[in-house]
């Protein structure tokens, strides 16, 4: 088994195609095809569903790849050791939900300080984000916290209220009952949030439809099709012109934090840990604006 072997598992498992694993690697596609089953026989066991739509990991495969994250994750942390200078410069791979009000302003000053990082960045839903950085997949990423992980840290970001979003001026909690949610898929911290509060406070609403644009959701409730919980600062733009309204919730419901996660066993790289300070003087400078408005 060569390293070589590993990495080409790994893309075929996120590829889930043999085809587009060696576009990516820039491999002769049988090779790829000869790897894989040559790492099959040497563990005796298959790894992938072959399909006509390409492969999809088995049981046994999904196994295998948390090994090979490991390891290729280990593999890139010696050469860091060992090759990190003084200036920063590579590869940093974070994870982002949508609604993050400060991340514009977060990467400009790294991308100002820090030319040379090849920053890559990625969206999705909380969960699905803190899986991605527990099997190595993302070196960080800002989620809705806080949250309680064996395997990860977090840095607060920043603090927000969550607001209801409705057409309407008016808006009764009861209308809930007859006015479709419209939320992210699930995994969504606002999301969950939405559900909790309305749990607690027994009412079921009609119909829930999903998405996964953030503008999508905000325009839907512009033109009366349901309502929806989201950050105040993601819906300034549009509540200043009166195509929305905002409506307070439950501050034990409303309130939440913007947080930086990533594993706390990884080796801290000169890009990461540069990436951390450009946020703690986002938040440091926040907190100093926050007081003077106080």
């Amino acid at each position: 088994m060569e390293l070589r072997d590993l990495q080409i598992f790994q893309s075929v498992a996120s590829q889930g195609s043999v085809s587009q694993a060696a576009k990516e690697l820039n491999y002769v596609q049988s090779n790829v095809t000869a790897r894989i089953k040559q790492l099959e026989k040497e563990l005796k066991t298959p790894f992938f569903y072959r399909h006509k739509r390409g492969m999809t990991l088995n049981a046994e495969g999904r196994k295998m790849l948390k090994y090979v994250n490991k390891i290729l994750q280990d593999v890139e942390e010696l050469e860091q050791v060992f090759l990190d200078s003084d200036s920063p410069a590579g590869m940093l791979k974070v994870g982002t939900v949508e609604t993050v009000s400060e991340l514009h302003t977060i990467l400009a000053s790294y991308y100002k300080e820090y030319p040379n990082v090849d920053l890559s960045l990625q969206a999705g839903l909380t969960e699905e984000l803190i899986q991605k950085v527990a099997d190595y997949q993302l070196d960080g990423a800002f989620i809705t916290g806080p949250i309680k992980h064996p395997l990860l840290e977090q840095y607060d970001v920043s603090t927000e209220k969550l607001v209801l979003v409705t057409q309407n001026q008016t808006f009764h909690l009861e209308d809930i009952i007859t006015t479709p949610l419209l939320v992210f898929n699930k995994g969504c911290g606002y999301r969950s949030k939405l559900e909790q509060w309305l749990k607690d406070e027994g009412l079921m609403p009609k119909r829930i439809m999903e998405f996964n644009i953030l503008e999508t959701i905000l325009n839907s409730v512009s033109i009366g099709l349901g309502v929806t919980l989201v950050p105040q600062s993601a819906v300034e733009h549009l509540s200043t012109t009166g195509k929305v309204h905002c409506h307070p919730i439950p501050s034990e419901y409303g309130n939440f934090s913007t947080i930086f996660i990533r594993r706390k066993d990884v080796y801290m790289t000169n890009s990461m840990q540069s990436f951390l300070e450009i946020i703690s003087e986002h938040r440091r400078i926040n907190s100093v604006v926050e007081a003077k408005n106080y």
